[in-house]
């Protein structure tokens, strides 16, 4: 599928607005990409009203891109109201959180565009999807859409892709030789990488450094062939205690918290272990562990995450149980 299938299908349609949805908590790679798709489906098709849709609040570091960045975001849009609805950066209707029972009812054609792996259930439900699991961020398959129309993104959204681009490979450890390519070209149309960079710079609050510390002192480590895996608990900063317990040495580091019902479990992994096992956190691991939790699963490589319902320490055995299958099979 190519960009000009949606366009094609805004026509067929004879569409007269088109919502773009983002994950909950949406990240500034969903925000970014969000606006600049926005911005591409206007200059296109002018008549055309776009809006960027998410539930509740985006995170942290979307906070600051809002400010650097006049993005303008629905936090309750009407489903009911569009003609298209584009989930970007978003691979499951479920990331939607309360929207998704919404969507479910509403018979408006889905797209689907983004990095990960789309999943099973909402690639049904979905009348089209890009996807580019090869991409380190979805704002790099948005912009990938300019250069195809021979197009260029205006100062606003060059500054949105940046951003978004530096966020998710992590200022750039993950980007690849066409990631740097698309910066410089960025940074040609005027985007400053100094200025930019400051907006994602968060100090750490006391209670994520507090909930780090108790993620790595409860820790349990186990050695699957000399793979050191580090299982822990902790009730809010999952993703960030993880990469903590990566820092101190783990190949593998498995984080799980409950809120209510609710379990969340954040999976980071080094890229050695990845490249030399061929485990892919979102499709190997992820994705089974959120079916068993009754829940939804996916992400990369090497960073996943799952969200479903059961106990802690079943979850946390049951991943092990996955884990361990596949790098037994592996011997």
């Amino acid at each position: 599928m190519k960009f000009n299938d949606i366009l094609s299908l805004t026509d067929e349609r004879k569409a007269t607005s088109a919502l773009i949805l983002c994950h909950s908590r949406a990240d500034p790679d969903a925000i970014g990409s969000a606006y600049a798709l926005q911005g591409l489906l206007k200059k296109l098709k002018p008549e055309l009203k776009v809006i960027i849709g998410t539930e509740k609040e985006i995170n942290r570091l979307s906070k600051n891109v809002i400010e650097y960045v006049p993005i303008s975001l629905d936090y309750d849009p009407e489903l009911d109201q569009t003609d298209i609805i584009i989930l970007i950066d978003t691979n499951t209707i479920q990331q939607l959180g309360n929207l998704s029972k919404k969507l479910a009812k509403i018979p408006v054609p889905i797209i689907v565009i983004d990095h990960h792996t789309i999943n099973p259930k909402t690639g049904k439900i979905a009348i089209m999807s890009i996807i580019d699991e090869s991409a380190p961020s979805t704002c790099e398959i948005v912009y990938g859409f300019y250069k195809k129309l021979k197009l260029k993104p205006d100062m606003n959204e060059s500054k949105a892709l940046f951003i978004g681009i530096a966020s998710d490979t992590r200022h750039f450890l993950l980007g690849k030789s066409s990631t740097f390519k698309i910066i410089s070209e960025l940074c040609e149309i005027g985007v400053n990488p100094q200025e930019a960079l400051t907006h994602l710079a968060i100090p750490m609050s006391f209670s994520e450094r507090i909930a780090r510390i108790k993620a790595c002192k409860r820790v349990r480590i186990i050695n699957i062939n000399k793979w050191i895996i580090g299982l822990s608990t902790v009730s809010s900063y999952q993703s960030s205690s993880a990469r903590a317990i990566m820092d101190l040495g783990a190949h593998l580091a498995i984080v799980a918290g409950k809120k209510g019902k609710k379990i969340e479990i954040s999976l980071r992994s080094t890229k050695e272990f990845n490249k030399k096992t061929g485990i892919h956190l979102g499709k190997d691991i992820a994705q089974p562990l959120g079916d068993y939790l009754s829940g939804i699963g996916g992400g990369h490589a090497s960073a996943a995450g799952v969200n479903g319902a059961g106990k802690i320490e079943d979850s946390l055995n049951e991943c092990l149980a996955i884990i361990r299958k596949i790098l037994t099979n592996l011997t």
